[in-house]
């Protein structure tokens, strides 16, 4: 039986971009896991493309992981880290969010899983101001 991960977009708006996730750990592990595709998302009505995110909020649980949250880049850079065994939420939005500080960055996020055994499970929502 392989791992499972379900994604569901709940929002993709000119401004807004809100996407959420549930993974349950079986035998492989996420190692640097395509979340979220910048050039998936939807456009300006000019015909825009997105180019980039911010991650404003994350509402989280984990059990028995920890999850790191990256931007992609030639060498991907570490957004933020939910800790193991812990249930909450991180609000950027008083800043404007979390920029993506990666050199070379593709817009997109990724996710690897850490100190993952059988059955252990993540849940997240990520929202997310695009950038054009």
């Amino acid at each position: 039986m392989a791992d499972t991960f379900t994604e569901k977009v709940i929002e993709d708006g000119p401004r807004n971009f809100v996407k959420s996730f549930a993974y349950t750990y079986v035998d492989t592990g996420q190692s640097a896991v395509l979340a979220v595709d910048v050039s998936e998302l939807s456009t300006l009505q000019d015909g825009t493309a997105c180019s980039n995110l911010r991650i404003k909020k994350i509402w989280f649980s984990t059990i028995g992981l920890s999850l790191k949250i990256l931007w992609d880049a030639s060498t991907d850079t570490l957004a933020v880290e939910l800790p193991s065994g812990y249930q909450g939420d991180f609000d950027f939005s008083s800043f404007g969010g979390l920029v993506n500080s990666a050199s070379s960055p593709t817009g997109d996020i990724r996710f690897t899983t850490v100190g993952h055994g059988s059955g252990d499970t993540y849940t997240v929502v990520l929202e997310c101001i695009k950038e054009y």
